[in-house]
């Protein structure tokens, strides 16, 4: 059986800057846990849903190419 689509990339904004670039499967969720720690942020999907296993490789990439990918830069 194929592995599912069910995997959201996004990065997580405050004005035009990227705070943070994840992978998820809720977004809402997944907004309000950043919106705690870092609030007047919002989230912006990285176009349509993929594998768990392809989000992983973006957010690999995404890494690589400088965007900040673990707790918050400042």
């Amino acid at each position: 059986m194929p592995e599912p689509r069910d995997t959201n990339r996004y990065h997580y904004k405050q004005g035009n800057r990227i705070v943070h670039t994840g992978i998820t499967k809720d977004l809402d969720r997944r907004e309000a846990e950043h919106r705690q720690a870092r609030p007047g942020g919002h989230i912006k999907k990285q176009g349509p849903k993929v594998t768990r296993t392809s989000a992983q490789r973006w957010e690999r990439a995404q890494a690589k190419s400088g965007k900040p990918t673990k707790g918050y830069r400042r």
